[in-house]
């Protein structure tokens, strides 16, 4: 049987696009038997109509940055790379149409040029669109524009039993949560490139102080399009926050943030090295947490004591999203309980969370999310 889904997978991608998987075709620890690359929609549908004729399993891969995340598979048969499904097109003043295995950096650098870019900043460096959609991965931009889902108008994709579909969903946002196939282009919107960027940075040492300066800021008539913490558990953290627009008015914005969080506030022109990174590595488990901001400090302070320690976090302050990291070497059962405490904390205030990665012989054993969770 082998031999005869390599020759079929063959035939649907064309010579040199479809092989037996290698070592490092993996997702969650389980290796792949095969590899397919599809060039277009409608092999992507051929993909999996064959899939669910032989009762195979896939999963898509775009650069594999978060292949990892979530429950890991029960089985898997045919890893589905989506490098091929690459470009823009019907690129209009507000959205363009994108091929889900289109790095994010590369339509950055195709609507540079002409003074647009879309407004999100996926932490995962070398993300695709189908990935970053596939688990709504936000950076700090989406303290003001929102997640990726909440900027896209319609999606195509294919169903797991092969037929090509197009979701616009309601009011505007499609349902990509519920989506369960392979995601193959977006109509994503589009944004004008602001003139100017300025960074404006604060140590800070504690959960409260984070709220108090947040607080701050948020009562000036100021519209920052990031507000970012890093609390990295041991030491001091960093507050920072972003200022887009014509150049008069984000110097003048800087300058009164800085003037209002005082203590030796830092404007700069460049991001911290932190900023829009991730806080986790792959031993850790990485616990994405959702509060709405004022119950943002109770939480912090919830989890240091559940853990009985500090732990490292790094989100937005702004909007209540951050994620929080439990080392691995915490082991199963600590994780557990960790994670359960946490869950009422949140539960009261009516917030959530996600365990979005973990090593993969931790991962077996925890509850891990699903991905219709992100969203």
């Amino acid at each position: 049987m082998s031999d005869s889904l390599l020759d079929a997978l063959v035939d649907i991608c064309g010579p040199g696009f479809a092989r037996p998987a290698r070592t490092v075709d993996q997702a969650a620890g389980r290796r792949a038997r095969f590899v397919a690359q599809p060039a277009t929609a409608t092999s992507a549908a051929a993909i999996l109509r064959l899939a669910a004729e032989r009762g195979l399993s896939f999963r898509a891969r775009g650069a594999g940055t978060k292949i990892d995340w979530g429950t890991p598979p029960a089985g898997l048969d045919i890893i589905v790379d989506t490098g091929r499904l690459n470009g823009m097109w019907d690129h209009r003043d507000s959205t363009a149409v994108v091929a889900a295995g289109t790095p994010v950096s590369a339509v950055q650098a195709a609507l540079a040029l002409k003074g647009q870019r879309l407004a999100v900043d996926p932490p995962s460096r070398g993300a695709t669109v189908g990935g970053m959609l596939a688990v709504n991965e936000s950076g700090p931009l989406r303290h003001r524009f929102g997640s990726p889902a909440a900027q896209t108008a319609s999606v195509s994709f294919v169903s797991v039993a092969g037929s090509e579909e197009t979701s616009d969903g309601e009011d505007g946002r499609p349902g990509i949560a519920e989506i369960d196939g392979v995601l193959t282009s977006a109509v994503l919107t589009v944004e004008p490139l602001p003139a100017a960027r300025r960074w404006v940075g604060r140590t800070v040492s504690t959960p409260a102080e984070v709220d108090d300066l947040v607080s701050s800021v948020l009562a000036q008539d100021v519209s920052p399009s990031g507000i970012e913490v890093d609390l990295p558990g041991a030491g001091g953290g960093v507050l920072a926050l972003l200022l887009e627009g014509a150049e008069s008015e984000v110097t003048g914005s800087a300058d009164k943030v800085a003037g209002a969080w005082g203590g030796g506030a830092v404007v700069a022109s460049s991001a911290p090295s932190w900023w829009g990174r991730y806080p986790f590595g792959e031993g850790d488990v990485a616990v994405r947490i959702a509060v709405q901001p004022r119950h943002l400090q109770a939480v912090a302070y919830s989890l240091r004591d559940a853990a009985g320690g500090a732990v490292a976090i790094r989100g937005s302050a702004g909007v209540g999203a951050v994620h929080a990291v439990l080392p691995g070497a915490l082991g199963v059962s600590r994780v557990r309980e960790i994670v359960t405490a946490l869950e009422q904390v949140l539960i009261a205030r009516r917030g959530r969370l996600a365990v979005v990665a973990a090593p993969p012989e931790m991962a077996v054993q925890l509850p891990m999310t699903e991905t219709r969770e992100l969203f």
